[in-house]
């Protein structure tokens, strides 16, 4: 139930503002502030989903109000009232974090919009921090081998920079996490990152999916359609198999890295993007490069710092420590309590060919801890992870 305050010192204006929002929907749960004052009190106190704040109070002003909110819950949208003559004001409060402003008397259904708007943004704000704390939990990057604390140390030198890079690596050794440590400890981590996984995505839809269309473009195209790079602006994007990628696309693609400029499908308007691009593949290009398959110069465009990521069997010392990990998460994730491994069954999965790198052992460690004793033993390992 949304949760709403109306911050205004004239009471005709303020009856007027609960009874629109109290009748256009009755699960807004509206709550009054005479003065700034009482509005910054109710703030502290309570978790508030929109504030709607009067700029001219006795006691403390509604720019007063909107810059000490800022300060203690940022993320509570304010939506400023203004008299004719506080337009200027008003319109200055948006440079300090307002969402927007509406004017005396106010209109229904400008009023009406700027709320489901305002609530619909701190819906996407709260919802887009919950995905950032998931993320950081998903993409922990576990083990101490040379090989890991290589790949550590790159990331902490070539995160920070605008540089693109490409990451290299068979199936299931974790080139998406590592896309995302570059992401997150980047300074575009407030911005998106987007993914793209383009072994999945049909050739002859590959270039509407990175860069949009407009309606009509093709068969389908029922409306104009922003692509991956657009949604990407200001942030990161993974095009994760670019080896599988189409010739046409990868012509495009090299033209959004050589000029910073898309054009969506059927349409030849340029379209500014920023963004930057981290890609990975598990084939060889410069293989595929000499058969014709990839681009040579989008390569060399991509490739400005090389990140290999080893397969598992070539960090095995770290198998005990990736067992623990998923053995915690898995325990989380089923409500169950964490189930430890012997020596013995730690060991015998050590000597085992990781053909499926962690992913494999993910599963295997899974698959363990459902069905093995309360420890699990090297005979479980025998019985339950034979290969």
């Amino acid at each position: 139930m949304p949760k709403i305050l109306v911050i205004e010192d004239e009471a005709a204006i303020r009856r007027v503002l609960v009874k629109i929002l109290t009748e256009e929907n009755d699960s807004y749960q509206v709550e009054e502030a005479e003065d700034g004052l009482k509005g910054i009190e109710a703030i502290k106190n309570e978790d508030f989903d929109l504030v709607l704040c009067d700029i001219k109070m006795p006691k403390m002003d509604g720019v007063e109000v909107l810059e000490a909110t800022k300060k203690i819950k940022p993320e509570v949208p304010f939506v400023m009232i203004s008299g004719h003559g506080d337009l200027d004001t008003a319109v200055n409060t948006m440079r300090l974090g307002a969402f927007d402003y509406i004017s005396k008397p106010p209109d229904l259904n400008r009023l009406l919009n700027t709320v489901r708007n305002a609530l619909d943004r701190k819906e996407l704000v709260v919802e887009n921090k919950k995905l950032k704390k998931k993320v950081s939990k998903n993409y922990e990057m576990i083990g101490d081998s040379k090989e890991i604390l290589q790949i550590k140390d790159m990331i902490e030198k070539v995160a920070p920079t605008d540089a693109r890079v490409l990451i290299t690596g068979p199936n299931g050794t974790g080139k998406e996490l590592v896309a995302h440590w570059l992401h997150q400890k980047s300074e575009r981590h407030k911005g998106p990152m987007v993914e793209v996984n383009c072994a999945a995505i049909p050739s002859e839809l590959i270039e509407s999916e990175l860069f949009g269309h407009i309606k009509g473009a093709f068969t389908g195209a029922n409306k104009d359609r922003a692509g991956k790079f657009e949604a990407a602006n200001g942030g990161t994007i993974f095009l994760d198999e670019i080896g599988d990628m189409s010739l046409s696309a990868q012509a495009k693609v090299l033209r959004a890295l050589q000029e910073n400029k898309i054009q969506r499908v059927g349409n030849d308007k340029d379209i500014k993007v920023n963004v930057r691009v981290v890609a990975a593949t598990n084939k060889d290009l410069k293989k595929e490069i000499e058969e014709g398959k990839f681009r040579e110069d989008l390569y060399h465009r991509l490739a400005v710092i090389l990140i290999k990521v080893p397969a598992l069997n070539d960090r095995r010392n770290d198998i005990p420590l990736l067992i623990d990990f998923f053995s915690s998460k898995i325990a989380s994730e089923q409500g169950t309590a964490k189930k430890s491994f012997s020596k013995k069954a730690i060991k015998l999965l050590q000597e085992y060919d990781w053909t499926g790198n962690i992913r494999e052992l993910r599963n295997v460690v899974e698959r363990l801890i459902i069905l093995g004793e309360k420890e699990v033993s090297e005979s479980d390992v025998k019985l339950f992870a034979s290969k």
